[in-house]
């Protein structure tokens, strides 16, 4: 799965063209090195977001297509 809708699915970034658009601006990294919109996302996968002064690092568990609302938090684990 693209990056970008990862982020989006898991809820971890609200829309896909912001997680698109953070991914171009090089927000986002991936086991430590700056990642595309479209890197192919796998399970044990190390992805970090900075937003302004907040940063958020977390391990991917599970790789879906759709989830419900109440199960997006299962696909990752804070670090």
């Amino acid at each position: 799965m693209r990056l970008d809708k990862y982020l989006k699915v898991s809820r971890l970034i609200k829309r896909r063209t912001i997680a698109n658009e953070a991914c171009d601006a090089g927000r986002v990294m991936v086991n430590d090195k700056v990642a595309k919109a479209s890197y192919d996302v796998k399970v044990g996968d190390i992805i970090e977001i900075v937003f302004g002064d907040r940063k958020t690092r977390v391990e991917v568990l599970m790789v879906q297509e759709t989830v419900k609302k109440e199960a997006a938090g299962e696909m990752y684990k804070n670090i």
